[in-house]
């Protein structure tokens, strides 16, 4: 999977970075309307490391992929449909 770097503005409730708000992308912030879904990935590869994916509805109505390292805290864009 090709990740881009973004941008995300997050809430944090019980930990850091707890769920996307909003995220910049292509010179413009989305703000995410719906988490359609969350997973974890949590066996720490160099290749794989522990990350939490998120399936979002952005208010540009398209679904993204978006990705957080929980090793580096940098967030990623993998997917727009």
């Amino acid at each position: 999977m090709f990740l881009t770097p973004i941008q995300v503005e997050s809430y944090a409730g019980h930990k850091a970075d707890e769920t996307p708000r909003r995220f910049y992308w292509q010179g413009q912030w989305l703000g995410v309307e719906e988490v359609l879904d969350r997973w974890h990935q949590i066996e720490s590869k160099p290749e794989w490391p522990r990350a939490d994916y998120f399936k979002v509805r952005a208010s540009d109505n398209h679904l993204y992929l978006l990705k957080h390292d929980l090793e580096s805290g940098e967030w990623h864009l993998g997917r727009r449909w």
